[in-house]
């Protein structure tokens, strides 16, 4: 089944480019022309991903972003009008999972729309355990004590990243390259956001170490995870 990407932009040439791109990688496309819109069909028709412009008028991206992930893990792809690494980092506090400056490559946006939604699916190993921390890669649901941890599919990745290399140390490019692949380029800013991320999120169900920092050499799993 093809992935339904909702497009959510103000100006319809935007939205045009990137549906016809889009369509003719054999996805499935939405239109929305404003923020209230795009809430409205997340909430009553299967979306798979969400590009979702920045500067919208009225609602913009960031509040359109804290009103969907209100009631959904839907994957978030930010189109940002400037490459400013304030909006970026914010917008990945928020909940994005990716972002694409404009003027941007229709060909590139695929790119990273794909490789999101390839972030979904499910791994070899359907199930990763260690400690009280349970990633279930099928059903994209994490628990830490049996309590569920909602995560953004960038969230999840990088998570299950770390599970993969439970006793190594990562620095940022080895995490950048596990999640985005060899061909992206992003600032150490975009991992550190996404680590506060579930960091936050994890110490909302009393685990205050999940992700542990070796200063000058990466991340690892703390003893929150095993």
């Amino acid at each position: 089944m093809s992935a339904r990407i909702l497009i959510t932009d103000d100006d319809p040439h935007i939205r045009d480019v990137i549906r016809i791109a889009t369509e003719a990688a054999g996805m499935q496309t939405i239109e929305a022309a404003n923020g209230e819109l795009a809430l409205s069909h997340i909430g009553r028709e299967a979306v798979d991903l969400v590009v979702l412009d920045v500067g919208m008028p009225q609602m913009d991206g960031f509040d359109c972003c804290k009103a969907i992930r209100a009631k959904s893990n839907v994957p978030i792809l930010f189109l940002t009008a400037q490459d400013d690494e304030v909006d970026r980092v914010l917008g990945f506090q928020l909940g994005g999972d990716d972002y694409v400056s404009k003027p941007f490559s229709p060909r590139e946006l695929v790119l990273r729309i794909k490789a999101i939604l390839a972030r979904g699916r499910p791994a070899t190993e359907a199930v990763r355990t260690h400690g009280a921390l349970e990633l279930d890669a099928p059903g994209h649901s994490c628990r830490i004590g049996g309590l569920e941890m909602a995560l953004t599919a960038t969230e999840f990745a990088l998570l299950e990243r770390l599970l993969q290399h439970p006793d190594q140390v990562l620095d940022r490019n080895q995490l950048i390259d596990g999640i985005y692949g060899h061909n992206t380029t992003l600032s150490g800013r975009t991992v550190d956001s996404h680590i506060r991320n579930i960091r936050a999120k994890a110490a909302a169900l009393n685990c205050h170490n999940i992700i542990v920092t070796v200063h000058g050499v990466g991340v690892k799993l703390g003893p929150c995870g095993g």
